[in-house]
């Protein structure tokens, strides 16, 4: 190195098991403030980079460092708060620094040169801010629990956990909460969370109706992976340069680049979809509530049905979060009435009951909108054969491929395989191959050949129609469906939990669940609370206009169609009693030491053979014990298990859970292990990967 050359620690993105967590150093004519970005050389490569904060390791004599070969001008660094987010993300996850700083950058950002960047500056943005207050639409009058809740949240600096039944105007409250933050700061932002991409269009139309007329539409940006690589681009950049003041977007937007955060919405906060399942698997909630500490900005959390984590953080005597409770719905609408169907009482093999068949033909017949909810989609979760025994189960996967008869063919849910469907069994020739069990297809045919002789008030026959994963692939393809369910062009709407939840159906009376029972005795200890989230989710769909209601005299309802009419998650759903449940669920896993209180983690290993999965998690277990860790003595290493699925797309996985008391002793142990575990994989040659999963939400 040159005596005119500084030394530059860069953070790039390595491979999750290269060993490399830390920052990289380089050389530059210059001294380059931490934050700013650049390209490097790595490998055979060149590679963006961040410079990050100086560390202590100095750099043995001889040592030959390569020097950045461009700076991306123009781009203000990211600042010291983005920094510490990156940082603690990836001590917290147990993932490379350089493998979270760069992932949450843009796409396109990261194969951009110095060049091509400085051209894409110079476009310049609308201006952010206009001064046209007096063109702002009128805020809808809030309610007296709205009015009550919004200054509870603007009197306190603590997190906010809203819990506001469905239909309770919990949108409004974080339309007024943005409003106000940004209001007191001229130059502040607001970052909003949604759990699912399908939810940002209708929030982004209601924010762009407020906010518009009083910021400019270039104020409000969304942030999500359903984005183009140039448009999630373009909104990265107006959330760092500051343009824009308000980022909607769904769980990867918690690392968008906000210089003057002010306050953080994590909407649906229950929801599983904001723990990423790949990768650095961070909850974005949870980083939510650590980047509105760090940034000393509010955070508030909405659902009616919280994670019980939040619930009881949220509880007065352990005083984490400030509780607001909203539990009317706005207009008076009244809250769904629960309909359940023993289905032992049932004629065999019946898909839908009489009763319910009933009701919903009423509905029809009376103008009214019905939803179905059944959470698979497809024809038929398998083929089977009852000659031989044969089942359409994948060659790469130990699971079976779902029958789709809309395109006739068998497509694996894992590992995407796909293949047309077999005139006759493959295994005996017998060609009368059938479905078993039910998937969203099957359900939308079988009513709409039930309810063919049905009449409407506008004397056409009714329409039955489907939304799930399937049919919304096409871009455009839901915001087209949806805008038909709000036209009143469908009658009956058959669909996955996708359209369970944040949308404002405003002619749906009724709400059936058709298949939940799995739920009910599941391995897995969050299954309960998931089920009732759901069914209480979808029952929020029904009865929204209260207008409308007292206009056509209709009456809400929620049916479920159950073998277990008695279980008291049902009782507790009858009264819309969600304190209840959650208190009953808390007191079991507090008797079990579950979450939340205790912490787990699970050491996933995936492999060409089962045997040797769980060799190398038995072997890290082995190690970690030998080696006395920091924190071992308080952490339960269980044994190895396979997966639910353990073979996907050829191969095997196992996990090992690992169970504290302590956060902080959890935390030592697996810190200290990552050697152990880089170790341990060189000896494990038939190991193909493995992963750490801090705060599982799935066991």
């Amino acid at each position: 190195m040159s005596t005119n050359e500084t030394l530059v620690h860069v953070v790039v993105q390595t491979p999750a098991h290269s060993g490399v967590a830390g920052a990289l150093t380089y050389t530059h004519d210059t001294a380059l403030p931490p934050g700013t970005l650049v390209r490097v050389p790595l490998g055979a490569r060149e590679v963006l980079g961040i410079v990050w904060d100086a560390n202590d390791a100095a750099v043995p004599d001889g040592t030959a460092l390569r020097a950045v070969r461009g700076v991306l001008a123009g781009l203000q660094p990211l600042d010291a708060g983005w920094r510490r987010l990156a940082a603690f993300a990836a001590r917290y996850y147990q993932r490379g620094l350089g493998e979270v700083a760069l992932a949450a950058l843009p796409p396109l950002l990261r194969d951009l040169t110095p060049e091509q960047l400085a051209r894409r500056l110079r476009r310049k943005p609308p201006p952010a801010t206009l001064a046209v207050d007096a063109f702002a639409p009128t805020p809808i009058a809030l309610s007296a629990e709205q009015a009550s809740a919004a200054c509870q949240i603007d009197a306190q600096s603590s997190p906010a956990l809203l819990f506001g039944s469905t239909g309770s105007g919990k949108t409004e409250v974080y339309l007024r909460s943005v409003q106000s933050a940004l209001a007191d700061r001229p130059e502040a932002q607001a970052l909003v969370l949604v759990p699912e991409i399908n939810l940002t269009p209708q929030l982004e139309a209601r924010f762009r109706e407020r906010f518009a007329p009083l910021w400019g539409d270039a104020a409000i940006v969304s942030l999500h992976s359903g984005m183009t690589p140039p448009q999630r681009l373009k909104s990265w950049l107006a959330g760092h340069q500051g343009s824009a003041r308000i980022v909607l977007g769904t769980r990867m937007a918690i690392f968008a680049s906000l210089p003057r955060l002010a306050l953080i919405v994590v909407d649906e906060e229950h929801d599983a979809s904001y723990k990423q399942q790949e990768g650095a698997r961070y909850s974005a909630r949870d980083l939510a509530l650590w980047r509105a500490r760090d940034a000393g900005a509010k955070v508030i959390l909405g659902s009616a049905t919280p994670s019980l984590e939040s619930w009881h953080a949220s509880d007065p005597a352990v005083g984490r979060y400030l509780r607001v409770a909203m539990p009317s719905r706005i207009g008076a609408a009244e809250l769904p009435r629960l309909r359940l169907v023993d289905m032992a009482q049932q004629p065999r093999q019946t898909v839908f009951a009489p009763p319910l068949l009933a009701a919903i033909t009423e509905r029809i017949e009376r103008g009214e909108q019905c939803l179905v909810l059944l959470n698979r989609r497809g024809y038929a979760p398998v083929l089977h054969c009852h000659a031989c025994g044969w089942k359409s189960d994948c060659l790469h996967c130990s699971a079976a491929q779902v029958f789709h008869k809309t395109d006739g063919t068998l497509r694996c849910h894992h590992c995407g395989a796909a293949q047309r469907v077999p005139r006759a069994c493959p295994a005996c020739g017998n060609p009368d191959i059938v479905p078993v069990g039910r998937g969203t297809e099957q359900l939308q045919e079988q009513l709409a050949a039930l309810l063919r002789n049905i009449i409407t008030p506008e004397r056409r026959a009714a329409r039955v129609a489907r939304i799930d994963a399937d049919t919304t692939r096409a871009r455009g393809a839901l915001e087209a469906q949806l805008a038909q369910v709000h036209a009143g062009e469908i009658d009956v709407l058959v669909g996955t939990q996708m359209v369970a939840k944040g949308h404002d159906f405003r002619r749906i009376t009724l709400v059936a669940a058709v298949q939940p029972d799995s739920a009910l005795f599941s391995s897995d200890f969050r299954a309960p609370e998931r089920l009732f989230a759901l069914l209480t989710q979808a029952a929020g769909r029904a009865g929204r206009d209260g207008h409308y209601m007292r206009a056509h005299q209709a009456v809400p309802e929620l049916w479920v169609q159950t073998w277990h009419p008695g279980h008291p998650l049902f009782a507790a759903l009858a009264r819309h009693d969600y304190p209840a449940f959650a208190a009953q669920q808390l007191a079991e896993r507090e008797a079990a030491a579950m979450p939340p209180f205790s912490h787990q983690a699970l050491l996933r290993a995936d492999a060409r053979t089962q045997e040797a999965a769980q060799a190398f998690l038995r072997a890290a277990a082995d190690a970690a014990r030998a080696a006395s860790l920091p924190g071992c003595e308080h952490v339960h290493l269980y044994p190895p298990v396979p997966l639910a699925v353990q073979r996907v797309a050829n191969v095997e996985r196992a996990q090992m859970l690992l169970e504290s008391s302590s956060r902080g002793a959890l935390q030592r142990l697996l810190a200290a292990w990552q050697p152990l575990l880089h170790a341990e994989r060189c000896r494990h040659k038939g190991l193909v990967r493995w992963l750490v999963d801090v705060d599982p939400q799935a066991i």
